[in-house]
């Protein structure tokens, strides 16, 4: 009844008022809409466009992805070059948050995961499948953990960036800032301005030294075959003269023996000819002897140089080895998880699997004040050269202290300084974080490290398989192999990550699963 009471009344009223007011009423509605909707759209961020610096633009020495904003820009020496929006991972499938660089670029790549799916102008930053490339983009995240970027502006990107260069995924948006710290590396111009040719002459050392090593290697391998001829021979000689030998003693005694002038003579003249035996045969064995002396002492000195002749090619490799990577640029991890500091340097050497292999000889201890402190996760990049040796920005994508206090908390061991910090060059970088090395982490990467407070759904679908792989081979620049590792199945040199997160430890190469 009261319903109907109010549907009437309400009819009533509109008749009353008649259609003028029906009209006057809808617009007010109208109006009040259009209002909200402006309202909201002000308060909605505009979508990302792509943009390019209006000026001259370098080489890209960094890339920042910002899952919040879905937008990735690019960094040369002077500032933002390129942005474009993109589309990372679904939930679920989340695009991991952290610290990577490009491992292996691929024009016309095809996934191998998902259905042969067209990733155009690829550049890999994860062996497990997590990589840039060209693909649609919704203008929401929708991928299955790849950062998607538009077809040209990938394809127009695809030959400016190099193995190697640094892409940070943000949770949030983030900027480089410029910045300074004693703690930064400052290069010193002569030793940078010395490093080609003192590279060149070590590696001319080093080929000549293993040169050296294989002749002496070969020379001791005849010398030993050639003793073990004469030792053949020494052996038949001794038998030779212990027989001789037994025929004089044998005559001896039928000389005693006889009885008559016949068979004394008999006896006299057989042992005549057995004492002859026994001097030649004692004769032919000590010349043996002498000459085998002497052989063998000289063996002895060829087997002697062979090892001093392998310990210099060692050495010298060593040495050519880490002057050639002090012409590249230094990447330095520090992990508060771990207390560790970790150096890598690409050597520019293909791997046959795909990808370059990076030098990870450099693993030691590292102290930071207050270790269960949060000290945030923050990449460190010398862009350029300036007055002072290299001109800084600092990125910081998780929370903890600031750039500066983070720097504050950490000594660098001196030694670590000294090897590498006299000759860094632009494009070096410092990551400090809470998180250990990834488990993507491999001798094929530079550093992998995902924030374990952001979902990591994209890894889901790549699961790693357990793989003989080279690890570094102690703080030693450089071995035999040329690689500066040794090989180990399941690579897992650190412990668990003292922030119980989302697990993601440093473990061996992951094979690609896309």
């Amino acid at each position: 009844m009261v319903n109907r009471f109010i549907t009437a009344q309400s009819t009533v009223e509109t008749r009353r008022w008649g259609r003028p007011a029906i009209v006057t009423f809808a617009a007010l509605a109208a109006l009040a809409a259009l209002t909200a909707d402006a309202a909201a759209r002000q308060a909605r961020p505009a979508p990302p466009t792509e943009a390019t610096a209006p000026r001259d633009a370098g080489e890209p020495i960094m890339a920042i992805v910002s899952i919040k904003t879905q937008q990735v820009t690019f960094y040369d020496s002077e500032g933002w070059m390129l942005r474009a929006p993109v589309s990372t991972g679904t939930k679920g499938r989340e695009t991991p948050a952290g610290i990577f660089a490009v491992i292996e670029k691929d024009k016309d790549h095809h996934s191998t995961l998902y259905d042969d799916a067209w990733m155009p102008n690829m550049q890999r930053i994860t062996w497990n499948g997590i990589a840039l490339h060209g693909g649609p983009l919704p203008g929401y995240a929708a991928s299955h953990g790849c950062v998607r970027m538009p077809y040209d502006f990938a394809e127009n990107l695809f030959d400016k960036t190099r193995i190697g260069m640094r892409v940070i995924i943000s949770p949030n948006d983030a900027t480089p800032v410029e910045f300074s710290h004693p703690v930064l590396f400052v290069p010193n111009a002569a030793a940078v301005a010395a490093a080609p040719a003192r590279a060149e002459t070590l590696a001319r050392e080093a080929d000549e030294a293993a040169k050296a090593a294989d002749e002496a290697k070969k020379a001791a391998a005849t010398a030993a075959r050639e003793t073990a001829s004469l030792t053949a021979s020494l052996r038949k000689l001794e038998g030779l003269k212990t027989r001789a030998d037994a025929e004089l003693a044998s005559a001896d005694k039928t000389l005693a023996a006889a009885k008559t002038d016949e068979a004394k003579a008999r006896a006299e003249e057989q042992k005549e000819k057995a004492a002859l035996r026994a001097t030649e045969a004692g004769t032919q064995l000590d010349t043996a002897k002498a000459d085998a002396k002497s052989k063998l002492a000289a063996v002895a000195a060829a087997k002697d140089a062979a090892k001093a002749a392998q310990t210099r090619k060692v050495d010298t490799a060593k040495a050519a080895s880490e002057a050639k990577l002090a012409l590249e640029p230094v990447s330095v991890y520090i992990s508060r998880a771990t207390q560790k500091l970790y150096v890598r340097r690409n050597t520019h050497k293909q791997w046959p699997d795909g990808g370059e292999v990076f030098d990870a000889t450099i693993e030691v201890p590292v102290t930071i004040r207050d270790p269960d402190k949060q000290i945030g996760t923050h990449v460190f990049t010398a862009m350029a050269r300036n007055d002072a040796g290299l001109r800084w920005t600092a990125v910081t994508i998780d929370n903890g202290d600031d750039a500066n206090n983070a720097l504050d908390r950490i000594t660098i061991p001196q030694d670590v300084l000294d090897r590498i910090a006299p000759t860094a060059l632009p494009r070096s970088s410092i990551v400090v974080s809470d998180e250990p090395l990834s488990r993507e982490t491999n001798y094929r990467t530079e550093f992998v490290a995902v924030l374990n407070n952001q979902p990591q759904g994209g890894f889901k679908m790549r699961r790693p398989t357990v793989v003989d792989v080279p690890v570094a081979s102690g703080n030693d620049w450089g071995n035999n192999n040329g690689f500066g590792f040794f090989f180990q199945p399941n690579w897992n040199s650190q412990p668990g990550n003292p922030r119980p997160r989302a697990g993601q430890n440093y473990q061996p190469m992951q094979p690609r699963w896309w």
